[in-house]
């Protein structure tokens, strides 16, 4: 596994009713949008404290030359529309391994947007470059990510006590999800 990296061009992978593309200069206002919703901004900030922080986001997201993270806007593949966003990160070349986290924007929730970007993101990276394991990992008291990581093909690993400080303020316990290049992948509905 030594030396496995991320690609450093940011390119697209279509399947299914949803499109992973690079992020773009002019996705800002609705990316700026989404991360007004308050459940964005409790479990996943990043981004939200300004138009320029979300700006910064962005070029942080759009930028793959390092070679250890692949970020991608999640679209509808017709009218372009933002339902979410999905990231490898944390990536270890040496071990093989890499985090993902996820959002979704209100009117993309329910509809398993969130779970068919983390495996269309999961199935690339176990193939190209190549990962052995991701993981997610969430606060306890998110239970739509924990029906994402399930949906998704990850099996509950364990609790984290204390782990975390969200955008509450607060330090919260957090699930860890884990999924193998050798497990199967979910099967969802067309």
């Amino acid at each position: 596994m030594l030396g496995a990296v991320i690609p450093t061009v940011a390119f697209e992978l279509t399947e299914g009713p949803i499109v992973l593309r690079p992020w773009q200069h002019d996705d800002l206002e609705e990316a700026w949008a989404a991360l007004q919703d308050p459940g964005i901004r409790l479990w996943n900030g990043t981004g939200s404290e300004s138009r320029e922080d979300a700006a910064r986001m962005l070029r942080g997201r759009q930028d793959w030359t390092a070679g250890d993270h692949a970020s991608w806007a999640v679209v509808a593949p017709v009218e372009g529309a933002l339902l979410g966003s999905v990231s490898l990160h944390s990536v270890d070349a040496e071990q093989g391994s890499a985090e993902i986290g996820y959002w979704t924007t209100p009117g993309a929730r329910g509809q398993g947007v969130a779970a068919r970007a983390v495996d269309i993101a999961c199935r690339w990276a176990y193939d190209a470059v190549p990962l052995h394991r991701i993981t997610i990992i969430h606060a306890l008291e998110n239970a739509a990510s924990a029906r994402v990581a399930e949906k998704a093909g990850f099996l509950l690993e364990g609790r984290m006590r204390s782990s975390y400080r969200y955008g509450d303020g607060c330090r919260h316990d957090e699930l860890l999800w884990g999924r193998l290049r050798t497990d199967p992948s979910p099967q969802f509905s067309s």
